[in-house]
């Protein structure tokens, strides 16, 4: 079975997927060019995470859509197990959102351009500026009534486990006073390891589990603190056993 879905892969899914990431990409851009940027920042994306999903046939389960507020803002915080969070979080979170990303992927064919179009966040640490720049930009979607969705560990994990949060997320709702939405994801690391030999996809079940959000506490330093050590505890919570724990991760 291994070797058909390879097989299959290479052949069929693969193809399909690279046609439709070129699609998504090409109609983010120009739809949020010339028209609505929330609608055509969000859409193509959700419908591509779903098809590259099922293109390879990996089932998908999700709770706890019911915890989220019609109209609310807030502030998504993931572990991050491995690539396919992206397409599990865009395809099946059910809420339009600006994703927080590393500054590099900016450079990616198409991708790059795409995530420009639709005003994703670009994190970027080089230069106090481009950090105070990023802030700005984090600030000024939340206070327009978009919700953001950020991975606090800041890399993928190398082993399913989870590393450290830090603090930017959490810094950012408390300044504006928005709740904290905890979302374990299981499955992706198993799906695709992040291992320099790993270049196949792996059959295997996805959970998407939204929690409870987290109401700011106060605000200063104590709410900070208190928020990101529940909002960890959480999402560990939600982990199956064999990936709960903390391991260090070393691109952190």
């Amino acid at each position: 079975m291994k070797l058909l879905y390879r097989i299959y892969q290479l052949f069929i899914a693969l193809p399909l997927i690279a046609l439709a990431t070129l699609l998504t990409a090409l109609a983010t851009t120009i739809g949020c060019t010339i028209g609505n940027g929330n609608f055509w920042g969000y859409y193509p994306g959700m419908i591509w995470g779903r098809v590259v999903l099922a293109l390879l046939l990996l089932p998908v389960k999700v709770e706890g859509r019911e915890h989220l507020k019609k109209g609310q803002s807030y502030v998504f915080v993931s572990n991050h197990q491995g690539a396919f969070d992206i397409f599990l979080i865009y395809g099946f979170l059910g809420r339009n959102f600006k994703w927080m990303m590393k500054h590099q992927l900016r450079k990616m064919p198409f991708v790059g351009r795409a995530c420009a179009a639709a005003h994703h966040i670009f994190v970027d640490k080089r230069t106090p500026k481009k950090v105070k720049e990023t802030i700005d930009h984090a600030r000024s979607v939340l206070q327009q009534g978009m919700s953001l969705m950020i991975f606090p560990e800041g890399a993928r994990s190398f082993t399913g486990h989870m590393g450290v949060f830090k603090r930017g997320s959490f810094n950012l709702a408390d300044e504006l006073q928005l709740p904290i939405v905890p979302i374990t994801i299981n499955g992706s690391f198993d799906v695709m390891p992040r291992t320099r030999d790993m270049r196949w996809v792996n059959w295997h079940p996805l959970k998407l589990t939204i929690h409870q959000p987290i109401e700011p506490k106060g605000q200063g330093a104590e709410n900070i603190k208190a928020v990101l050590e529940e909002s960890y505890q959480v999402v560990m919570s939600g982990l199956v056993k064999e990936y709960q724990g903390f391991v260090a991760n070393p691109d952190q």
